[in-house]
């Protein structure tokens, strides 16, 4: 029936899960029929706090929720270590998937995500929000455009002067929560900004780091958390070489806490031009300062300023309404993971090679 509203379920309600709610609120055709959460009485807690229409059902066990409701489509907000056990039971009982950023923790859980998805005849889509704002699309569209020439660097990242996120909870931290730390918070992003707008190029190789130091340092936390110190299991820093496809080169750096107001500026040099997006301080996933190109005009060296759009105020609708007309009209993926397993394969490079203590290979099995 014409009028018949997409059932969803939301899988984990903890913070990022109220940015999916409040958006599936506002689309007229959407229906929230089910949260799940570990903790008893917190679903239904943020269902009530935001408003959620009565009659929703509510679970402790996701697998439960998935056997014993009818719906069309589920979002993953849990802990990053669960995103794949989580989408791939949604996929194989036949529903799309919004699965919120990290895509996974490894390469292999992402890889046996997209296996399911392959064998479900279903998608899932990943919560990478940014794509959507006017701004950083901007800057596919000068890449693309050939303006720069061909791209041969690219220098990404950013981070926090101070930003642990422990304010209001510790899963962020905890390594068999998390999984990954400021690479998986933040640091996709800045992977996603660049690789995106390079048509994703496939890694290659990866010589990567990732630290600790100021996670484990008590000073590093306000009073009444100094105890984090104990408890942080992931990584507060990271940096990397990485080489891709098509002899590019892709630097980066990530960091939680740093003593500094940026790591720098995101760069993307071509033979014709270079651009260059400005920093924030604190990095977020977008840009509020105008970029510049860098090109020679009837042989002067020029600069361009290219003026900042208004900002993109609507990136969780615009990130929710994708995912639901694709679900309705049968399309691909806003946001695949045919795209982000290259995200996923630099992340996981990065801690292979952290622990290797050399340059390792990326291997991405076929599927």
């Amino acid at each position: 029936m014409a009028d018949k509203k997409i059932r969803i379920g939301i899988i984990g309600t903890g913070g990022i899960s109220h940015s999916h709610i409040k958006a599936y609120l506002r689309q007229p055709d959407v229906e929230i029929v089910a949260g799940c959460d570990l903790i008893p009485g917190k679903a239904e807690a943020a269902f009530t706090e935001l408003e959620v229409p009565a009659g929703a059902k509510f679970f402790t066990d996701y697998k439960e929720m998935l056997d014993t409701v009818e719906l069309d489509a589920v979002s993953v907000c849990t802990y990053n270590r669960t995103h794949a056990e989580c989408a791939i039971a949604a996929l194989d009982k036949g529903l799309d998937v919004l699965l919120e950023k990290p895509f996974t923790v490894t390469l292999e859980e992402a890889v046996e995500v997209m296996k399911a998805e392959k064998r479900s005849g279903r998608f899932v889509s990943v919560g990478f929000q940014p794509r959507f704002d006017a701004n950083m699309q901007m800057i596919k569209k000068i890449v693309q455009s050939g303006e720069l020439g061909r791209i041969y660097y690219v220098q990404t990242g950013g981070g926090r002067r101070h930003g642990i996120p422990v304010g209001w909870s510790t899963t962020f931290i905890e390594e068999d929560k998390a999984g990954l730390g400021a690479l998986g918070d933040i640091g996709c992003y800045s992977i996603d900004l660049v690789m995106n707008a390079l048509g994703n190029p496939k890694p290659l190789t990866v010589t990567g780091t990732a630290t600790d130091f100021f996670g484990k340092n008590p000073d590093s936390y306000g009073e009444g958390k100094k105890y984090c110190a104990d408890i942080f299991g992931v990584d507060d820093f990271a940096s990397a070489y990485i080489r891709l496809e098509g002899g590019i080169i892709l630097d980066f750096r990530i960091a939680w806490y740093m003593h500094l107001d940026t790591p720098g500026d995101t760069i993307i040099m071509g033979t014709k031009g270079s651009l260059r997006v400005p920093s924030t301080d604190c990095w977020n996933g977008s840009f509020n300062k105008p970029m510049t190109i860098y090109h020679d005009v009837a042989g002067v060296a020029t600069q361009t300023e290219v003026p900042l759009l208004p900002a993109t105020t609507d990136l969780w609708d615009r990130k929710i309404r994708s995912f639901l007309d694709a679900h309705k009209n049968g399309g691909e993926a806003p946001v695949p993971t045919s795209q982000i397993v290259y995200n996923q394969a630099i992340l996981d490079g990065i801690f292979r090679s952290n622990e290797a203590g050399r340059e390792v290979e990326v291997d991405i099995p076929e599927i």
